[in-house]
């Protein structure tokens, strides 16, 4: 017998309002619990009076040593519990590097560029369908050297790439925050696949005049999700140092890195990677919190390097030919969903409510007792999270986080348009995202987001952070010309 019209719906509703109604109560179950204790322990001293009460005191027999060594108890513990407990790092500014128009490759140019440098027209039709795919939109920029015909990837450029990008990112972080060279007492520099010596740390130190007593460090090798542990290698040298600055340098150095041969799995990064770079300033010092953007809460990594499909699905190597690339496996996709789930099991007790996580317990237990058959439960991390930075490697990635994590598009909407607006700029992407969530004015004081990276090695890396003010719309910043534009849409496929 056919249901009668609008009981789908009404069934829906009905079960929309039981899972809020459990949520609720599993999140407040404390709450709930204590109110009742509460309530009749406020009845039972109204009903004593004032008299029974204090006889009451009086029959406690206290004296000053008592009093005086129950206060000095409580002073030990409030000091222990306040000396042991972690240093709050805020996130007090960062700046994203804005590329000039001139460096623009639209895709008529860069096939253009392909086909003076290539005679292989299989390679030509494979770069053109994995443009067609990318996401990538006309705007997307490369450094000076991959404009001439053939490329000039010489040691000179690669340092000129470096220098414009990175000095960009701190010259306008350093003027948004007015920051001095004597305040900084940290520098953590990622880039992965150009490491020149001296290192890029040491460029920065040379050029603003750094202190003597700098603690730097240069990561290189560690892919697109360094810039998330560089994050943590900077947290964990805030909670040594008190009273510290930390700057974050994240950027992939493009002008060295194209692939001159015709091997089809060293051909992605050339229709993929653009140019980009971020400066970010962390401090642990409390008179920063009022103006800071963000408190960093968490930090997981998961690195899958024990497994050799993970090690080797991102892979600098040489083909038969000479030529040096990159290689990406056909199982990223698959490899990079189970270094997900691995970061996720463990993100998931420390963000997730009550409500979800027990959810997920008892499912696992149904598994594993009941039928084996039932489906892992995916928990809803939307509960947790307001805003997403999935990076933006490719169309494809953020396809699967969207699957899933069963998000709208309305949440991977940051990670599309940046994506389409600036290409993959490797680990600095999770930065342009937050920057068009800001330049879209949706970032309110409480708001968490999770910042989420991938890598070779094969890492996958996260960071949660808690906004600490209703963030203006920048009236600078990378999206300041165009954030009008945006959302676009990206179809499935552009012909070129």
């Amino acid at each position: 017998m056919p249901s009668a019209p609008g009981s789908g719906f009404s069934g829906s509703v009905r079960l929309k309002y039981v899972k809020l109604g459990y949520q609720y109560l599993v999140n407040h179950f404390l709450t709930l619990l204590l109110l009742p204790v509460m309530a009749a322990t406020a009845l039972e001293l109204v009903r004593l009076g004032p008299d029974e009460l204090l006889n009451l005191w009086r029959s406690l027999h206290l004296d000053l040593v008592h009093i005086l060594c129950s206060a000095f108890l409580v002073v030990f513990v409030a000091t222990v519990y306040f000396m042991s407990r972690p240093r709050p790092v805020y996130l007090v500014d960062y700046c994203c590097y804005k590329p000039s128009p001139s460096f623009r490759v639209p895709f008529t140019t860069f096939m253009e560029h392909i086909k003076l440098i290539s005679n292989n027209e299989k390679s030509l039709k494979f770069q053109t369908r994995i443009l067609e795919r990318s996401g990538l939109g006309e705007e997307t920029c490369l450094p000076p050297a991959n404009h001439y015909i053939p490329p000039s990837p010489s040691m000179e450029a690669a340092r000129a790439e470096a220098q414009l990008v990175i000095f960009n990112a701190i010259d306008d972080l350093v003027l948004r925050t007015g920051l001095k060279p004597k305040d900084i007492d940290i520098l953590v520099v990622n880039c992965s696949l150009f490491s020149p010596t001296p290192s890029l740390s040491a460029m920065i130190i040379n050029r603003y005049k750094l202190r003597s007593n700098i603690r730097s460090f240069n990561l290189s090798g560690m892919g697109c999700s360094a810039g998330l542990i560089s994050i943590d290698l900077a947290r964990d040298m805030l909670q040594v140092h008190p009273n510290s600055n930390a700057l974050v340098i994240s950027t992939e150095i493009i002008t060295p890195n194209f692939y001159h041969g015709s091997r089809r799995d060293m051909l992605l990064p050339n229709c993929l990677f653009r140019m980009g770079a971020a400066a970010i300033l962390l401090s642990n010092r409390r008179r920063e919190a009022s103006r800071a953007k963000y408190r960093l809460m968490h930090v997981v990594r998961t690195h899958k390097g024990a497994d050799d499909r993970a090690y080797r699905c991102v892979y600098e190597e040489e083909d038969d030919e000479g030529h040096s690339g990159i290689s990406l496996s056909k199982e990223l996709m698959a490899i990079a969903g189970e270094a997900l789930k691995s970061n996720i099991t463990t993100m998931g007790p420390l963000v997730l409510p009550m409500s979800e996580q027990l959810l997920f317990f008892f499912r696992l237990v149904g598994r594993k007792v009941i039928n084996k058959r039932w489906k892992p439960y995916i928990p809803d991390f939307k509960l947790a999270f307001d805003h997403f930075c999935i990076h933006a490697g490719g169309g494809a990635v953020i396809d699967e986080l969207q699957k899933n994590l069963d998000l709208s598009a309305r949440h991977v909407e940051a990670s599309r348009m940046t994506l389409h607006r600036f290409g993959n700029t490797s680990s600095s992407s999770l930065w342009y995202e937050l920057a068009y969530i800001e330049g879209k004015g949706r970032m309110r004081k409480g708001d968490r987001v999770w910042q989420i990276g991938f890598g070779s090695g094969f890492k996958c890396n996260s960071a949660v952070w808690k906004c600490l003010r209703t963030v203006k719309t920048p009236t600078d910043g990378p999206w300041d010309d165009c954030i009008h534009r945006y959302p676009v849409h990206i179809p499935e496929v552009v012909k070129l």
